[in-house]
């Protein structure tokens, strides 16, 4: 049995969702089950909704309710031109659908407050709608599929928009639904991104977050194989769209791919390897758009390649926090006064480094910046740099390879370096500079180290 996952450029309008049915047909025999996205750009368009509803802004909410609508609707009737009685059976969910969400937007706005688990509710109706065509269109297709509702079996906590799954309740309640449908020779379509908490009240995992859903019911099920399927080739050597002749990954490590997820690789979300990781199920990463691509498979531990890294990935609009006080020298709990500034303030921190009298930070939200920065007051000075990007090559073979950092350094010539970061994971090494600087940077870097590169590992 495999997890199959579609993002939102798989499931955009009726053309991809038709490639995803052939897709899909094609492995059968390996009993999929299968998890969608909501449709490109649908989630963004709920999430303007619910923003627009919580200002009292109710028409102009409706006016983009009315735009989903139209787009859903128009994908379902061409996706079941000629099944009459299935098209009807979907039309009258959809409106259904869309009633809900118009009278949800209606009570926000006559409240005036968006609170988080409103945000949960009017969100969730992405994959919710994606789901239903998507079955649909493979029933009408001659594949005996069934649409299952996730929030049933991803049991999270109450901590809306970005919950936490319990994988010990996920996992018994995902083999009690979706076992046997699989077992039956159906396939199950479930939805990536929403859950529900023990009250049943439905929440989401986080943007991005149907890879997350894919590994979590893949390790809950036991599977064979977890399936993301993008619109790229895979794990790249660096962004394309910086570096042309970037390589295809063909094999990475579980560790890699989340370090590289961390830092920008977009391909994949984070989380993702988490599950896998615990069954060591292995992760594929294919192509909806070119199926015939052999894509970039995740595995516990890949053969060792005379690459001294694997990929180069960076952050974007990244803002460094510095906190100099003489109180810092030979004094304990420095440092934990400062991050518990961070935690009271829920910001996470990418990059730490220290010197005898300062710390430096760096932050990817500043969303909570002015108050951070006022509480860190009490600890010493403040400075705050904006316009940085993080850079972060990634490699298993990096903690057998000396002279690493010296060809990096060396690579990059005259770009100042703000802040760099080695030793607290052995198989990368980070570094900060200005936001400016960051195509040339890559672009330096990649051609110092994939000039040769090992076929095994590389296309």
């Amino acid at each position: 049995m495999i997890v199959m996952k579609f993002g939102g450029t798989s499931v955009q309008d009726a053309a991809a969702i038709e490639q995803v049915t052939e897709i899909v047909r094609s492995k059968l025999d390996r009993r999929p089950v299968v998890v969608v996205s909501a449709m490109a750009k649908a989630t963004d368009a709920l999430l303007k909704i619910a923003r627009l509803a919580g200002a009292r802004r109710f028409e102009q909410a409706a006016a983009v309710i009315e735009e989903l609508r139209a787009r859903h609707l128009t994908t379902a009737a061409a996706l079941l031109e000629g099944q009459v009685e299935e098209l009807d059976r979907v039309e009258r969910t959809l409106q259904a659908y869309f009633e809900e969400l118009s009278e949800l937007s209606r009570s926000i706005a006559t409240l005036g407050e968006l609170t988080p688990r409103s945000q949960d509710a009017i969100t969730s109706f992405g994959e919710r709608l994606s789901s239903l065509i998507v079955a649909a269109a493979f029933r009408a297709r001659g594949i005996d599929a069934e649409l299952v509702d996730s929030r049933k079996f991803l049991i999270t906590d109450s901590n809306f928009n970005s919950a936490a799954p319990d994988q010990t309740s996920t996992d018994r309640m995902a083999v009690e639904i979706l076992m046997p449908l699989v077992d039956s020779g159906r396939v199950p379509v479930a939805q990536g991104f929403i859950g529900s908490n023990p009250d049943g009240i439905t929440t989401t995992i986080g943007r991005g977050g149907g890879d997350y859903s894919a590994a979590i019911f893949g390790a809950a099920l036991r599977a064979e194989a977890i399936e993301i399927w993008t619109d790229v080739d895979g794990l790249m050597t660096a962004d394309p769209r910086i570096v042309p002749d970037a390589k295809r990954i063909r094999v990475v490590s579980f560790s890699e791919a989340a370090e590289l997820s961390y830092f920008g690789a977009r391909v994949l979300h984070p989380s993702t390897v988490l599950p896998a990781v615990r069954q060591s199920i292995p992760v594929h990463i294919y192509n909806t758009r070119n199926p015939s691509s052999e894509g970039t498979l995740i595995v516990a531990e890949p053969r060792r390649t005379p690459s001294a890294i694997k990929s180069i990935a960076f952050k974007r609009g990244i803002t460094i926090v510095n906190v100099a006080s003489t109180r810092m020298i030979m004094a304990h709990g420095f440092l934990r006064t400062i991050f518990e500034v961070f935690d009271r303030h829920q910001t996470s921190i990418d990059v730490v480094t220290t010197a005898e009298a300062s710390v430096s930070m760096t932050l990817d939200s500043t969303e909570r910046l002015d108050l951070i920065r006022h509480d860190l007051g009490n600890s010493g000075e403040v400075r705050v740099e904006p316009g940085k990007a993080i850079v972060c090559v990634v490699g298993d073979n990096l903690k057998f390879t000396p002279g690493v950092a010296a060809r990096l350094f060396r690579a990059l010539g005259n770009i100042n370096v703000n802040m760099v970061s080695q030793g607290a994971s052995e198989i990368n090494l980070t570094f900060v500079i200005d936001e400016a600087e960051i195509e040339h940077a890559v672009q330096l870097l990649h051609h110092e180290f994939f000039k040769e590169v090992d076929q095994a590992v590389f296309a």
